[in-house]
């Protein structure tokens, strides 16, 4: 149908939550505009698919104007006068266009942006909601995700001498808004202990909206957290670590709170925190190498919680492909920007559940106010999403986005 059809694209250089440049993608159709800005990662995998970055002095070397030339003069051309409900279609052909396996021509951030924009065009060419078309092409079952919430970053998004990179908590009891409010309720608990124990200045927050304070080792952290909880009268709580091992590991040795250990000490102390507190995953606890670290790790602990990939995955089929004949993981990170298009996220998620791992849709360090995922963990019914802490505008509105899903799922 004509009417369908795209009319304009035009990308945009904008900043992100970290005041570094991105990509905004300005999409027309007969139904409307439609935009899409992409995130950026702090702790990025090499598996990733490769933003595009200018390089010289502007913004620091890390400005988008190539990308965004990319999508006006490359991208742009051959998308326009197409249908944006054949997303599989325009994804392939953008895939075909860049010719690179990581996406490192026209960038990753280039395709993503204009990706995600289609998908927004898609959905009102067949006015429904976003997650309703998201689950539609994927062919899942939409389902509200259980928000786990940040409360304390620590590594390279945090300011202390914590290496563990973020502590995050589920409430397991109620609806979604139920555990939002109580999550919330227990962040600012936290945040009047912290300042209590620490100091006002203690509470200030990190790249994604977590408490920084001024202590010096992981269990110090998991030991603020169960006071916060329980001073808060939450009874039913989980803990979600992400290690971001990749960080501290060098020349086959982890540098980890002020120890040299190998793969052996560092499973041990892993062990250990889950005997004394209410653990059910642990992101990245091993380099993104290190095989033999994951695997061992999943045989000893895999029954009893979540070995979550993000680098040694980093949304890459053949990656996630691989930890499955090697049993390496048992859960996978979802992040749209590491695999550089919507049909390969789809693809990414739906081998992960079709294999029963349980798949987390997160965010990034480096984020916008575009509320994407946060239709993508609803759409494809993967029941987990991280989107950073009740706090800082670009985290809320993941969060405020699944409490509208929430009501549009009661009209329907």
């Amino acid at each position: 149908m004509i009417g369908h059809n795209i009319k304009l694209i035009k990308g945009r250089e904008i900043l992100d939550s970290k005041g570094y440049p991105t990509i905004e993608v300005e999409l027309t159709t007969e139904f409307g505009v439609f935009t899409a800005s992409v995130p950026s990662g702090t702790s990025t995998g090499k598996y990733e698919a490769k933003e595009l970055r200018d390089g010289g002095e502007k913004y620091l070397g890390r400005g988008v104007q190539k990308a965004v030339q990319n999508i006006n003069k490359v991208i742009a051309p051959k998308l326009i006068g197409k249908n944006p409900q054949e997303q599989q279609e325009i994804d392939n052909l953008m895939i075909k266009l860049d010719a690179t396996p990581d996406k490192s021509n026209l960038g990753a951030n280039a395709l993503l942006g204009v990706s995600v924009a289609i998908l927004k065009a898609g959905a009102a060419a067949e006015s429904v909601p976003l997650w309703q078309w998201i689950a539609k092409l994927a062919g899942t079952k939409p389902l509200l995700p259980s928000p786990c919430l940040l409360y304390i970053e620590g590594g390279l998004h945090g300011r202390g001498d914590v290496d563990t990179q973020e502590f995050m908590v589920v409430i397991e009891d109620g609806s979604f808004h139920e555990q939002l409010r109580l999550g919330t309720e227990t962040y600012h608990t936290l945040r009047e202990l912290i300042s209590k124990k620490f100091g006002k200045a203690s509470t200030n927050v990190g790249l994604e909206g977590g408490f920084t304070p001024p202590v010096q080792g992981t269990e110090d952290v998991l030991d603020l957290i169960m006071e916060a909880l329980k001073k808060a009268g939450i009874r039913k709580a989980k803990i979600i670590l992400d290690v971001a091992a990749s960080t501290f590991f060098r020349d086959g040795r982890y540098y980890f709170e002020g120890e040299n250990l190998n793969q052996y000490g560092l499973s041990k102390f892993y062990t250990a925190l889950c005997q004394k507190y209410p653990i059910i995953g642990i992101e990245d606890p091993f380099a993104q190498d290190d095989w033999a670290g994951f695997e061992g790790i999943t045989q000893s602990l895999g029954q009893s919680i979540n070995i979550i990939g993000d680098d040694v995955l980093a949304t890459n089929i053949p990656r996630i492909e691989e930890a499955q004949k090697k049993g390496a993981c048992n859960a996978l990170i979802l992040k749209p920007n590491q695999a550089g298009t919507v049909t390969e996220t789809i693809r990414a998620a739906k081998l992960a559940l079709d294999h029963d791992w349980d798949v987390f849709v997160k965010h990034r360090s480096g984020e916008t106010c575009d509320a994407f995922i946060s239709d993508l963990a609803v759409g494809l019914g993967t029941g987990w999403l991280m989107a950073g802490a009740p706090n800082r505008g670009e985290r809320v509105a993941k969060y405020n986005r699944v409490l509208m899903i929430e009501q549009e799922l009661k009209n329907i």
